[in-house]
């Protein structure tokens, strides 16, 4: 047992050694890469996720490990607190178990079987697998394959087009119509909020009324599926169900982390293309952007169609406000919006379509608990959080690599490599630097976004740059020509 010590980022960096020696590489990266210690009180250790459905597969599966890890480096740890980071999606509304006829009426063909000794099923991370919401037990068809929920309100009706997203909707269309198989696979990119998951779901209803054989997954569920598929020994059967289906849609992509998961994607992806079955993809960048992904999936994927959909301009923002509007007034007939209020809102609230719809929904809220009539005073009231015209653009890691790299004549791949010659040294320590000032990102969020490095890299790079930039007025006259490129 070690000396005691108070429980800090030294303990944790020993428990994730231990966690990644005892369950493998590939199992340590799908579930413990993204887990960062927050801090600890009073015994508790404070640990946190990015997602539900993260937190949910650890404490069900990893939590009487994690406490044992723990307590040999802190004897006074008596609790372990798993919290979620930032805002997550509700989980659709429970409904009634559906049944799962085998498909075709002889094979069984889901991924999992049932004796599942890891207590997949029950720790699904949607009640219905199968289906979308309580009351549309016609979206637990046989033809979606135990996929993520698809919500029944993403079809391509309720999709407002504008010319940020006119090209993206039309390869959708056309791959949800079925037919010969032209873009293979299709690889949507874009913010959060700009409709990446509208479209993958729209794709996937319309296929399956279609009759087609539908899987519609997050990266996540992937990995899920996969690493439970490998504890049971089912993986044959998940790799038979996977190459059996007719259109595959992963989302999240930026999230399909480890390489033995990372191989079978790629050999899936192959095998699906090879047989003309259609795939589709989605994330938050480019495939060249997706640094943690192996080479040759960014290279298969790449080899598709890639579409980014952009922010929205003032005339789809408008027509998405407009809308949502109607939509609410099916609900709630009284309930009006004046158009100067339409376009103070389509003017202010830039970022994404979500934004659009939040804006809505908290006028309606104030209208209907206040009975006060919409006016453009009240809005700029209810909404002065959300309006972002008068902050900075928000700075991506991406965007510091990319223009640290322009301007110090280096690649991206260098800044990632563990090369160690001072040509990469400093512009990687400087771009670091950048991340941590002009980001929200972590310390150790930054260091996996540039190989994987410790937090305490980070935190040496920062430092170092800091006093490098007080002594040379050069580094420093650098440094503010760098912000400003990326303001811009």
């Amino acid at each position: 047992m070690h000396v005691q010590e108070a429980p800090g980022p030294e303990q944790w960096d020993r428990v994730k050694k231990r966690l990644r020696a005892e369950l493998g590489e590939d199992v340590f990266t799908s579930w413990f890469a993204r887990v960062d210690m927050e801090g600890h009180n009073n015994g508790t250790v404070r640990l946190s996720v990015p997602t539900r459905f993260l937190k949910q597969w650890i404490q069900s599966h990893y939590s009487e490990r994690l406490m044992g890890l723990w307590k040999n480096e802190c004897d006074d740890i008596h609790k372990i607190e798993l919290t979620v980071r930032g805002a997550v999606r509700p989980r659709p509304a429970a409904a009634k178990p559906a049944a799962r006829p085998a498909l075709g009426g002889k094979t069984d063909m889901r991924p999992i079987q049932v004796n599942d000794p890891v207590g997949l099923r029950a720790a699904s991370p949607a009640p219905a697998m199968m289906g979308g919401r309580a009351g549309r037990s016609d979206l637990s068809s046989k033809d979606v394959l135990e996929g993520a929920s698809l919500d029944p309100k993403y079809v391509f009706e309720s999709f407002v087009e504008g010319e940020s997203n006119v090209l993206a909707l039309a390869a959708a269309k056309q791959v949800a119509g079925g037919g010969v198989v032209t873009f293979n696979p299709l690889y949507l990119h874009a913010s959060v909020g700009l409709g990446k998951t509208h479209l993958m779901q729209a794709i996937a209803n319309q296929a399956r009324m279609a009759g087609r054989r539908v899987l519609y997954l997050t990266a996540e569920h992937f990995m899920y599926r996969f690493v439970a598929a490998l504890q049971a020994q089912s993986a044959m059967s998940f790799k038979e169900t996977l190459r059996s289906i007719d259109l595959l849609l992963i989302d999240d992509m930026q999230f399909l982390h480890g390489k033995q998961v990372q191989q079978e994607f790629c050999h899936t992806l192959n095998a699906l293309i090879d047989g003309a079955r259609q795939v589709v993809v989605a994330a938050d960048r480019a495939p060249a952007e997706l640094e943690s992904l192996d080479d040759r999936v960014r290279s298969r994927l790449a080899g598709g169609l890639v579409v980014n959909i952009s922010e929205p301009d003032f005339q789809l923002r408008r027509a998405i406000i407009e809308d949502r509007m109607r939509a609410q007034q099916r609900s709630y007939p009284n309930f009006t919006v004046p158009d100067a209020v339409l376009d103070y809102v389509a003017r202010n609230v830039t970022s994404s379509g979500r934004d659009l719809e939040g804006a809505l929904n908290r006028l309606v809220a104030h209208n209907q608990l206040t009975n006060s009539p919409v006016t453009l005073e009240m809005a700029e009231i209810t909404l002065r959080d959300l309006i972002r015209a008068a902050e900075p653009r928000r700075v991506k890691i991406e965007d510091i690599q990319r223009v640290v790299s322009k301007h110090y004549n280096v690649t991206k791949a260098d800044l990632l490599s563990a090369r160690r010659t001072r040509t990469i040294v400093r512009p990687r320590q400087i771009a670091m630097y950048l991340a941590k000032m002009m980001t929200p990102r972590s310390l150790p969020e930054i260091g996996r976004r540039f190989g994987n490095r410790d937090h305490t890299t980070v935190l040496h790079a920062v430092r170092k740059i800091e006093e490098l930039s007080k002594a040379d007025n050069g580094l420093a006259q650098e440094l503010e020509l760098l912000k400003r490129m990326l303001d811009a």
